[in-house]
């Protein structure tokens, strides 16, 4: 027999846009402050994360994106707004619990593909890349 993971659930969430930060606390009291540039360079769009394993595009330029708008979805998610343009990640409560819990660890992965690329943090996005994955989503 598999346990499943429990559901988290949001009891607060605040958009710092001085700091840049969405402040997430859940039901199991923990608190997360999770970084604009965090959330959007892991993003669970296709854009994002490619239409599988391997298709992942690295996303560079984004320590500065704000979050214009946060809207809900259903019950069970949100979809930030962002200010580069980016609108198609809608973020479940259990991918925020995951970001916001993992995120020393995902910096860290973030920061070996950009060096295993060479590619710079700030560097703008290039070519098809910094638009869409080639769809019309």
């Amino acid at each position: 027999m598999s346990a499943r993971p429990e559901s988290r659930h949001p009891t607060s969430i605040t958009v710092h846009q001085r700091t840049r930060v969405l402040e997430v606390g859940f039901d199991d009291g923990n608190t997360f402050r999770i970084p604009f540039e965090l959330m959007r360079v892991y993003s669970p769009s296709a854009e994002v994360q490619g239409h599988g394993p391997g298709q992942e595009v690295l996303q560079t330029g984004k320590r500065e994106v704000e979050i214009e708008a946060l809207e809900p979805i259903g019950n069970y998610a949100v979809l930030p707004r962002f200010t580069d343009g980016h609108d198609t990640g809608i973020f479940s409560w259990e991918y925020l619990y995951f970001l916001g819990s993992q995120q020393d660890e995902l910096w860290r992965r973030y920061e070996a593909r950009l060096a295993e690329a060479g590619v710079d943090r700030d560097a703008p996005m290039s070519g098809a890349a910094a638009s869409s994955c080639g769809h019309g989503h």
